[in-house]
């Protein structure tokens, strides 16, 4: 599964991101309040890690269990952030992950994205479970998730470590789970 796939909803166009949109990326990610939602988000992001990441979602795409899609505005083409859905293929779930630049917070993107990720994993990739997660006090992740189809399941405390050298940062928080299965995104 080598091939491009590139999804669209109401307002959004979602593609895989390329060389060309780092420099963006590095933009919008290089804003503390974003990187901090994130675990793997390196703060400050240099724009070498950003082509390296890229570099890492082409090989993702290789094996098809790694689909990571830059989200862009239809109205003006901005890129205002990322969400990507990867496999366990073995057990047929996949995790979606996401991030959008600060300017763009409240406005239902993230959510319209997440739904539209939830139906390419169960239409395209024949998913029986879509799951997401999220560090306690981000709510509005949580909103975001609950909005795409997903139920809360419970929260695991200290579930991941979190550091950050530059801004002198180390802490184990407590993560949110919320999941959907195949048969209840039916109906």
């Amino acid at each position: 599964m080598n091939e491009t796939i590139t999804l669209e909803t109401d307002r959004l166009l979602l593609r895989p991101p390329t060389v060309d949109d780092a420099t963006r990326i590095c933009e919008l990610t290089n804003d503390w309040d974003v990187a901090k939602t994130t675990l793997n988000i390196p703060y400050p992001n240099p724009v070498e890690e950003v082509e390296s990441f890229i570099g890492r979602i082409a090989e993702g795409l290789t094996t098809g269990n790694a689909h990571t899609f830059a989200l862009f505005l239809k109205e003006t083409g901005d890129l205002i952030g990322m969400m990507g859905i990867h496999r366990n293929e073995r057990h047929n779930r996949a995790e979606i992950g996401y991030w959008v630049g600060k300017a763009y917070w409240g406005n239902g993107y993230a959510t319209e994205a997440c739904q539209r990720i939830v139906r390419f994993g169960f239409e395209e990739l024949d998913l029986n479970r879509v799951e997401a997660s999220y560090f306690v006090g981000n709510e509005a992740s949580r909103r975001v998730m609950e909005k795409a189809g997903m139920v809360f399941e419970g929260i695991k405390p200290q579930f991941f470590r979190r550091t950050n050298e530059s801004n002198n940062y180390d802490e184990y928080v407590d993560v949110g789970f919320c999941g959907l299965l195949r048969q209840d995104w039916l109906g």
